[in-house]
């Protein structure tokens, strides 16, 4: 049973993990007088410092199947740094829903041409759908909250607004870069535990000099360091726990999507928690990511049980029996055909 239920827990652990980051751009507004790179530096960088820790032993003894694979590793590494120094100076210039909507709604269609690209991976036609309603929600709540913001009196520059925007589109490609390393070193082998501590613990490292240059303010109130561990421990540390588990059994463009859940939480919150007004085509937006996450989470199994009882009743009728489609969210590579009665395994 491990073929079903492998890639329907790995969605909820990727989707658990998008709640925790969506929680992010609200607990900074707690911590007003911190600059986003020294948010993003403590938040990323000591989140990955301690994923590392954790995973030590893991690391230890895999250590060999890692400096085998070390270019991904290096590349993840990399991704992880940039990641969230573009991430929060995109909500910082552009606001926080816009710069949340365009880093991760970006990051599908980023990891689908890392993927296409490098692995020759053919995208179905569920995926397809999915990432289509995904996006036009998240183009429909970025527009919805980018014209309220318009009229208020904080209202940014056009200049920073596409500066911001700019940065956010850097961020969901390295997002989708490091989420894609990380899966590769997994499918490759590497537990997921190893895998991921590796290149967020050096990922962590690259951060610690901005940290040290711009994290004084961090440490002149108490409710500016809560929010510094808060962003590390939950969010980050226990995030990526999560979306680690979630990679080793769906692939990065399928994470990637299902991570647009992350802005419409954030914009959730932004309501309920600081008091933000989210207009109704917003609200409308937010729907659509949720029905992007119905099609990409519904179970394969559910949808063979569905197709051959549509075969069932058209054979009764004297019709011929429906096309199969896909199941999975994406193909293998062209030349690699599945064997015949022979069912494929998640890992």
């Amino acid at each position: 049973m491990r073929h079903r239920t492998g890639p329907l827990t790995g969605s909820l652990c990727v989707l658990l993990a998008s709640v925790l980051w969506g929680t992010t751009g609200t607990a900074a507004t707690f911590a007003p007088d911190v600059g986003p790179l020294a948010i993003g530096a403590v938040a990323m960088g000591l989140g990955g410092l301690l994923q590392a820790l954790v995973a030590a032993p893991r690391i230890r003894r895999e250590a060999a199947g890692l400096r085998a694979r070390r270019g991904a590793v290096l590349l993840g590494a990399l991704a992880v740094g940039i990641y969230p120094l573009a991430f929060y100076s995109s909500m910082h210039l552009a606001g926080v829903a816009t710069g949340t909507v365009v880093s991760i709604g970006s990051a599908p269609l980023a990891a689908a041409l890392i993927e296409r690209t490098v692995d020759g991976r053919r995208l179905t036609r569920r995926w397809t759908t999915g990432a289509a309603l995904g996006l036009a929600g998240t183009v429909l709540l970025c527009a919805a909250e980018t014209a309220h913001a318009s009229t208020g009196a904080g209202a940014s520059s056009a200049g920073a607004t596409v500066l911001g925007v700019g940065l956010g589109l850097v961020a969901g490609f390295t997002y989708a870069l490091y989420s894609w390393a990380a899966r590769r070193l997994i499918s490759g082998g590497v537990g997921s535990s190893a895998a991921m501590g590796a290149v967020f613990g050096i990922g962590g490292l690259l951060l610690m000099p901005v940290l040290l240059t711009t994290g004084a303010p961090l440490l002149d109130s108490w409710s500016n360091a809560a929010v510094g561990t808060y962003m590390a421990l939950v969010p980050m540390f226990l995030g990526y726990v999560l979306f680690g588990w979630g990679l080793a059994h769906v692939p990065a463009s399928t994470a990637t999507t299902l991570s647009l859940l992350e802005p419409a939480v954030a914009a959730v919150l932004a309501v309920v928690v600081v008091g933000e007004r989210l207009p109704l085509p917003g609200w409308l937006g937010v729907a659509l990511v949720v029905g992007c996450l119905a099609v990409l989470t519904t179970p394969a199994g559910a949808r063979r049980r569905s197709r051959t009882t549509s075969a069932v009743v058209a054979a009764q009728d004297g019709c011929s029996s429906p096309m199969p489609e896909p199941s999975d969210i994406a193909d293998p590579a062209p030349g690699h055909r599945p064997q015949p009665k022979r069912v494929s395994s998640a890992r």
